[in-house]
């Protein structure tokens, strides 16, 4: 048994796991929370407060932290008493967290791959370039790391699992799909960090097709879904942290990421891209001062946790697989739809921070009482799925299967799920 859970990271998905957490701290022991920012801090423990999310009565506890500072960072974990560390702070911080973890032991936990601030879409497989060369480190250590447990990568990863294992002889292809069919209402918004965001889309696109990486630009190939709740979507081709380790641990030779864009997200981006304004690389201005772009355009737009009290809509998250069972052909969709507006009812939070916040916390859960407290360095395929998928179910995130015109949610019986779509068929 695990206890006591340093939160790293002040931004939406930190609020979102703050809350669950809290919402879980009968099993998880204290909170504490951490960031450059300790206002953020204060903040997420104000609305826990408000909005009266604590289980039992408990420590929750605010403190300052450069996160890129290892000695700091452990001595906090020390000091804390933190036996699990989350880490939604910056992508930026992965590595130096993750050090300060195998110092104390404390487990570690993390939603994205970790980047280096002077690069830009590194050789695949991404997770090789950082992170698994500390997997021999964190199995010597006894310390448990799981990587990428957020929803994609996270959930979409355990979709995976539960296809190949549960569903399939044979996978041969996985086609992630992440659709947010809601509104913010603002002129122009990203929802989550936008150096983040756009760092992602603005290099190579990197698929797995035919058992190799595959390069294409951004954009280049769309394609319209016929999806469950949100209807006929149009999303694009992109690359993605998960298909860096999926490809990796699964025996399955095609394995594509399709986010959806609108048509005036893409000629924001297109113009600010084609302005230099998305690099980042440092320029120096007429006055001699040094600027990074992307960190200016970051600057001035609204803070992804600010889009929460006017968001509208839902998300649509799956994994459309299809492979062989029994000799026969088949395909399934595995999905979560998630809601704008019950997001924020519920804590205060936009739907595409709770998808990724809800799964954090639950892997907390997990590892406090030793279902994934595994001792050593895991991407979530290398872990049993569903423990997570129906902890995660009663905790505001369902998972539902769909296959020639039945629908079944997983952990309940299957006549309390929803109707019947088709989901059109994917690009051979």
């Amino acid at each position: 048994m695990k206890r006591n859970v340093l939160i790293i990271g002040a931004g939406g998905v930190a609020h979102v796991v703050a809350h669950k957490c809290a919402q879980n701290n009968a099993r998880l022991g204290d909170i504490h929370i951490a960031s450059r920012t300790l206002g953020k801090c204060h903040a997420i423990i104000e609305s826990i407060h408000t909005r009266a999310s604590l289980q039992a009565p408990g420590v929750l506890k605010a403190h300052t932290l450069d996160a890129m500072d290892i000695d700091a960072t452990e001595a906090l974990i020390r000091r804390t008493g933190s036996q699990i560390v989350i880490n939604v702070g910056s992508a930026f911080v992965n590595m130096s967290v993750l050090e300060a973890c195998l110092r104390t032991g404390a487990a570690y936990i993390d939603t994205a791959i970790h980047e280096d601030a002077d690069k830009i879409c590194e050789a695949p497989p991404w997770y090789a370039n950082h992170e698994w060369k500390r997997r021999e480190v964190c199995a010597a250590a006894g310390v448990t790391a799981v990587l990428g447990a957020g929803f994609d990568p996270g959930v979409v990863n355990a979709y995976a699992r539960l296809a190949c294992d549960d569903y399939f002889d044979r996978v041969d292809s996985i086609d992630i799909v992440d659709i947010n069919a809601g509104s913010h209402g603002r002129w122009f918004a990203t929802n989550f960090d936008p150096e983040v965001n756009f760092r992602e889309f603005t290099g190579q696109v990197w698929s797995w097709q035919g058992g190799q990486w595959t390069s294409s630009q951004m954009f280049e190939y769309r394609k319209e879904w016929d999806l469950p709740v949100v209807g006929r979507q149009t999303a694009y081709l992109t690359g993605h942290d998960e298909l860096h380790s999926l490809s990796q641990h699964l025996d399955v030779p095609n394995i594509r990421f399709w986010m959806g864009f609108g048509e005036h997200y893409i000629n924001v981006f297109t113009v600010l891209k084609n302005l230099g304004l998305l690099s980042e690389q440092p320029v120096r201005t007429a006055e001699g001062q040094e600027v990074v772009p992307l960190k200016v355009v970051k600057a001035l737009l609204p803070d992804p946790a600010s889009l929460a009290p006017t968001y509208t809509g839902k998300t649509c998250i799956g994994n459309l697989v299809r492979g062989e069972k029994d000799g026969q052909p088949r395909e399934i969709f595995v999905y979560n739809v998630a809601d704008h507006e019950e997001s924020y009812r519920e804590i205060g939070s936009q739907a595409i921070s709770y998808t990724a916040g809800v799964p954090a916390a639950a892997a907390a859960i997990l590892i406090a009482e030793g279902t994934w407290d595994v001792q050593r360095m895991a991407n979530v395929e290398q872990l049993p799925p569903r423990p997570w998928l129906d902890l995660m179910d009663g905790m505001g995130l369902s998972t539902h299967v769909r296959e020639n015109g039945w629908d079944e949610r997983i952990s309940v019986p299957a006549d309390a799920a929803e109707g019947t779509d088709s989901v059109e068929e994917v690009l051979e």
